[in-house]
């Protein structure tokens, strides 16, 4: 294990708008208002055609080839995730969506792109006086958490 610490900075309550791609909004919010490191919480609607990473083809091999996972209409949907700082400085979102439609439910990362249905909520927790951040991993090819 490895870890750092941080403290809680500010706390925005964002609302994202029919359409929007979800990590992408994140990411720009993120930047515009200087944040480098957050905790994320979600509720809303994911609208048909977005996109989920639901695991790798084969577990434990390489390259790891994700698979990819399309919702076919409106879901509802939580997620968690975090936002750190990438080997460039960037706002890099990792948040797991678990989205579910009468007695279906998929769970999966939203980096090939979450679109919202009519509204998504955002609870974004700032995390200051921490040095966390992705770094690139050549075995995985991951941007890895390094606190």
């Amino acid at each position: 294990m490895k870890y750092s610490e941080a403290t809680q900075g500010r706390i925005f309550i964002i609302r994202l708008e029919d359409g929007e791609i979800f990590h992408e909004q994140i990411e720009q919010f993120a930047k515009k208002k200087g944040v480098e490191r957050a905790f994320l919480n979600v509720v809303g609607g994911a609208d048909r055609g977005s996109r989920l990473v639901v695991g790798p083809e084969e577990s434990r091999v390489s390259p790891i080839n994700p698979m990819v996972h399309e919702l076919y209409d409106a879901h509802e949907v939580v997620g968690t995730g975090t936002l750190f700082p990438d080997d460039t400085g960037n706002p890099v979102v990792h948040l797991h969506m678990a989205c579910g439609r009468e007695e279906n439910s998929v769970t999966g990362c939203v980096r090939s792109g979450v679109k919202v249905w009519h509204v998504m909520e955002v609870i974004l927790v700032e995390l200051i006086n921490g040095t966390a951040r992705r770094v690139p991993d050549k075995e995985t090819g991951f941007k890895l958490l390094q606190p």
